[in-house]
C-alpha cells in the first residue's frame, strides 16, 4: 500500500466516524462540533483528489460559515440533549435501511467504467468514451485554459445564478425564522 492509498484510508475513516458521530450524539453542539470534523476530513479527500480550490470552499463556505450559522442557531434556540422520544427502535431501522440501500447502489455503481456506459448509451458497436461524451474532454479543456475557479465559476453565474441566490435568500429566511423562534420564548 502507498502512502497516497493509505492517506485516503486514514481521511475516510475519519470522515465517516465524525459522520456516524454527528448523527449519534443527544448534544446538538456536539453534533455540529463533528459535522465540521467531518467537513476537514472531506477538505482532505478533495486535496488528495487535486481539487485544492474545492477543499478550501469546503473549509471556508462549510466548515467556517456554515457551521457558524448552524452553531449561531443551536445557541439562539437554546437546545439541550435530544429528548428520549426520539430514540426509537424504528428510527434507527429506517435509518439502517436507507444505509443498506445505499451501499447496494454503490456495489452495483462499482462495475461501471466509462468505456462500459458508453456501450450502454451507445448504439455503435465497441464505441470510444470519448466520442460518445465529448464534455469531458471540453471541460479538461477549459480547466486547462481557465484554470480551476473558472471552470467552477462559470456555471454557478450562468446557468444556476438563480438557483444560487434562492439558496442565499433562504439561507437568510432561516435566520430570520430562528430570531423570531427564540424571542417568542423570552
Amino acid at each position: 500500500m502507498d502512502l497516497v492509498t493509505a492517506v485516503f484510508w486514514f481521511f475516510s475513516a475519519w470522515a465517516i466516524g465524525s459522520a456516524l458521530l454527528c448523527i449519534t450524539r443527544r448534544n446538538a453542539i456536539a453534533s455540529a462540533m463533528w459535522l465540521v470534523s467531518a467537513m476537514f476530513a472531506l477538505a482532505g479527500l478533495f486535496v488528495l483528489l487535486q481539487a485544492q480550490f474545492i477543499a478550501a470552499i469546503q473549509v471556508i463556505v462549510y466548515a467556517g460559515a456554515v457551521m457558524v450559522l448552524f452553531l449561531f442557531v443551536i445557541m439562539l434556540l437554546n437546545l439541550g440533549e435530544t429528548p428520549r422520544g426520539w430514540q426509537r427502535w424504528y428510527f434507527w431501522v429506517g435509518g439502517v435501511g436507507v444505509a443498506v440501500l445505499l451501499a447496494t447502489q454503490l456495489v452495483v455503481l462499482r462495475g461501471y467504467s466509462p468505456q462500459r456506459l458508453a456501450d450502454e448509451v451507445s448504439e455503435m458497436p465497441s464505441p470510444d468514451p470519448a466520442l460518445v461524451f465529448p464534455e469531458g474532454r471540453a471541460e479538461l479543456a477549459a480547466g486547462e485554459s481557465q484554470g480551476v475557479v473558472g471552470v467552477v465559476a462559470r456555471p454557478l453565474f450562468e446557468a444556476y445564478l438563480v438557483p444560487f441566490e434562492i439558496t442565499s435568500v433562504l439561507l437568510l429566511v432561516a435566520i430570520i425564522g430562528a430570531v423570531v423562534l427564540a424571542k417568542r420564548r423570552l
